[in-house]
């Protein structure tokens, strides 16, 4: 697969992205094309010896910033992130991974390549890295207001997600409400429940935050505004509880040789739930692939969002979502 990197996005510059790219090649059969400036770029790779037949540069003249609104990055026609869409729209790439402005990379890509036939609204998902049973959470914030029918296309997509790319054979879906019991939350999720509950999706009802870590489910159905504060809540608890840990060793020898024996454990379940096993959030929904990294994403993040990028063309998952939601119809509100 042919993987088009935004190679100038991101909170550090190219350098990690180039080195995640490289990476990227070193272990796949993927071609990377870094868009971006092609002499910054060429001399990251000569000074990092990563010359490699199926890395490539195209050259873009701008860049889109951090702190850009969407609206005006979309006027940016030769940044890397609107040069690297559009080598997926001509077909000269198979997807495109960013780890720059995420607002602008929706923004391009959903103008730019438009909506599947059949989708209402394109989603943002992500994997939430839970040891031995990873799920699939979507929206995570591409969409803030939504219609029920959204959130059925969202749980449509998620379980094809789910079982192309993570392997399951038959996606439990849980709709995140308040309560577990039927008739629970607003009109939104209430109306959305009775969609859910006629479909042939395998839907086990309304689940509650602490049902994303007890295996129940494979897929996790919410409106952006909710999954983007889950997602950043469960950012934060980990980054909080590493600080936490780290200095509760400190305190004194005795604490500190006493928890030699389950450091290991605990460094095992910090590394699976590390985000960076994932590299990024897929965009599903639009007539392209795109990955959506980090801003802080490191080589190692890079590396496994090509690997997600290559995964999603190869086993053709934006003509999977088509071909289940013609299925299904035209959905009542």
């Amino acid at each position: 697969m042919r993987i088009a990197l935004d190679a100038m996005g991101g909170d550090f510059g190219p350098e990690p992205l180039v080195k995640g790219a490289f990476e990227a090649v070193e272990q796949s059969r993927h071609q990377v094309i870094l868009v971006g400036d092609a002499e910054t770029l060429q001399n990251i790779l000569n000074r990092e010896r990563a010359l490699h037949p199926r890395l490539s540069i195209v050259h873009a003249d701008t860049v889109v910033g951090m702190d850009e609104a969407p609206k005006a990055s979309l006027r940016k026609k030769n940044s890397s992130l609107a040069v690297a869409a559009e080598l997926v729209k001509g077909g000269s790439a198979d997807a495109i991974v960013s780890a720059g402005n995420t607002g602008a990379t929706l923004a391009m890509t959903v103008t730019r390549w438009r909506p599947l036939p059949g989708v209402s609204r394109p989603s943002l998902a992500t994997v939430i890295p839970i040891p031995h049973h990873p799920v699939v959470l979507l929206d995570v914030g591409a969409n803030i207001d939504c219609k029920p029918r959204h959130l059925y296309d969202f749980a449509v997509m998620g379980s094809i997600y789910a079982h192309e790319i993570i392997g399951r054979r038959s996606p439990r879906v849980g709709l995140l409400n308040i309560g577990s019991e039927d008739g629970k939350g607003n009109d939104l999720v209430q109306n959305a429940f009775r969609l859910l509950a006629e479909s042939e999706l395998n839907f086990i009802g309304n689940i509650e935050g602490d049902d994303l870590f007890s295996g129940r489910v494979d897929v996790i159905v919410c409106d952006g505004f909710v999954g983007n504060v889950v997602l950043k809540f469960g950012e934060g608890m980990i980054k909080f509880y590493g600080r936490y840990m780290k200095q509760a060793l400190k305190k004194n020898l005795l604490t500190t040789l006493s928890a030699i024996p389950v450091m290991s454990t605990l460094r095992g379940f910090r590394d699976q739930m590390d985000a960076s096993e994932y590299g990024g959030a897929p965009l599903l929904g639009v007539n392209g692939v795109c990955i959506v990294s980090h801003g802080s994403s490191g080589s190692q993040a890079i590396k496994n969002a090509v690997a997600m990028a290559g995964d999603c063309a190869r086993r053709e998952i934006n003509g999977k979502i088509m071909q289940a939601l013609s299925e299904n119809g035209e959905r009542p509100y």
